[in-house]
């Protein structure tokens, strides 16, 4: 499958790539990340192999991710049209002002509008919200974003990494008011993280959302420079301050990676990276580059077909581990308790056991 095998998102007419390039990494403000130059290389090259999703965010490298991309394509009209730019707002990027991030109607059009001005363009094509302002009643944020819509700044919206039922609201409230509805969703998804199988991939499926996971590598812990081979190496402790310790589990989950990308002829990362786009309801697989390498490594996903016995055996070494946590009065079925892990901090999940291995909840 080449990049230019386009997909709708969600239930929309805009066609994407089946990777979508995420640009955190541009800009080395944060202290880590690409040069300007190898960041437009990198641009350059995803846009070449015929790429047409970009993500980004107002508060990646403090704005710089946002102006490299302007700065890339602003230039060429033409360019940019073919493009299909997405950013985010909530983040405050001004410490002591209260209205400087949140989701809030005055924050939300502020925040678009300096956007606009560092991807020197017209309009973005998807503005996310990024995370949940619980301060915030959803329906000021959907009225603020459906304005920004009938002014012609915004062309769609969605939702990043918002608890399933908040936004299940607001797309019942956007859909009853006649505002622009959310086309797409953003949340964590890999072999390590998934415990939004319970609850946000059916409501994304049945509220007809694109899914586009992030962190499909898990900040690298699945792209194989971790192994049973190096657990030792100091450089292995900072997997663990990515909120994912590398014990039994994860050098298990690794180990069958290896023999899988052996059998494949290609990397583990691109194994990784094949099970995350093979999901129902995953639209594009947003990934990650600093140099022309890793994103061709990444790329090589695209031409894999992972085999049934490859996808059972990486399905039971990856099921979210959980706690029993007592019975449903009703009905007399085990409630259980996981986690999801973002931005290294874990919120509880609970959920009825399945039935059944072919029946999750």
């Amino acid at each position: 499958m080449p990049l230019t095998s386009y997909i709708t998102l969600g239930h929309s007419g805009l066609r994407v790539s089946p990777f979508c390039l995420g640009t955190m990494t541009f800009g080395e403000d944060w202290g880590w990340g690409a040069s300007v130059a190898d960041s437009e290389a990198v641009l350059s090259h995803f846009i070449d192999r015929g790429g047409n999703f970009i993500d980004t965010a107002n508060s990646y490298t403090k704005g710089h991710s946002e102006k490299i991309i302007g700065d890339a394509i602003g230039h060429d009209r033409a360019r940019r049209d073919r493009l299909v730019i997405a950013t985010k707002f909530c983040t405050n990027m001004y410490p002591g002002d209260p209205n400087g991030g949140g989701a809030n109607a005055k924050s939300v059009v502020q925040a678009c509008e300096q956007s606009l001005r560092r991807l020197r363009t017209d309009y973005i094509d998807l503005y996310w919200m990024h995370v949940w302002d619980k301060f915030t009643p959803i329906e000021e944020t959907m009225r603020a974003l459906d304005q920004l819509v009938q002014a012609g700044k915004v062309r769609y919206i969605g939702f990043s990494d918002a608890p399933a039922w908040k936004t299940a609201q607001a797309q019942t409230i956007a859909t009853f008011r006649g505002w622009a509805p959310m086309i797409a969703l953003q949340i964590p998804y890999s072999l390590l993280e998934r415990t939004v199988e319970d609850e946000l991939m059916p409501m994304a499926r049945e509220l007809g959302l694109g899914v586009t996971p992030w962190g499909p590598l898990r900040s690298g812990i699945l792209s194989g420079k971790y192994t049973r081979a190096n657990a030792e190496n100091p450089e292995t402790g900072r997997a663990a301050l990515r909120g994912v310790p590398l014990g039994e589990r994860e050098f298990a989950l690794i180990d069958a990676l290896t023999e899988i990308a052996s059998s494949h002829e290609t990397s583990i990362a691109a194994i990784a990276l094949a099970w995350v786009q093979s999901r129902a309801g995953v639209t594009s697989t947003i990934i990650g580059a600093r140099t022309l390498d890793q994103l061709d490594d990444n790329l090589k996903a695209l031409d894999l077909v992972l085999s049934a016995d490859d996808i059972a055996k990486l399905d039971a070494l990856s099921v979210p581990q959980t706690t029993f946590i007592g019975m449903h009065e009703a009905i007399g079925r085990p409630v259980i308790q996981n986690g999801l892990t973002v931005n290294g901090i874990t919120a509880p999940i609970w959920a009825l056991a399945p039935r059944s291995d072919a029946d999750r909840y």
